[in-house]
């Protein structure tokens, strides 16, 4: 019975340690870009958008469905950043231990 008491003292610790990990990737901010930079979208590292900016040369009515597509483009891009940020955050907390495809932390979809 010693190795289940130290293996759930291990899992106990693990659930700390990511815990940890969410708080961490809730404070951070990672930005997407598209058309060049004029599109911005900002994420936290939950993948929840924080932010957005637009340059101003993009607002003419007649250009609606481009400004669209970059906003959706720079989401994209943020969210792909964001989804490594969290896979190199929870390789470093596995020691280095790949998760099998397909696998969502608690606060992943």
């Amino acid at each position: 019975m010693k190795n289940l008491g130290q293996l759930m003292k291990q899992a106990q610790e693990m659930q700390a340690k990511m815990a940890e990990m969410q708080e961490r990737l809730a404070e951070i901010t990672i930005e997407g870009t598209a058309g060049a930079g004029m599109v911005t979208v900002a994420l936290n590292g939950k993948g929840e958008m924080k932010g957005l900016k637009i340059d101003p040369a993009l607002m003419n009515p007649d250009e609606a469905e481009i400004v669209e597509d970059l906003i959706i483009a720079a989401h994209a891009d943020a969210k792909a950043k964001s989804e490594q940020r969290m896979a190199d955050e929870m390789k470093e907390l596995t020691g280095g231990l790949d998760l099998p495809p397909g696998f969502n932390l608690p606060f992943g979809g």
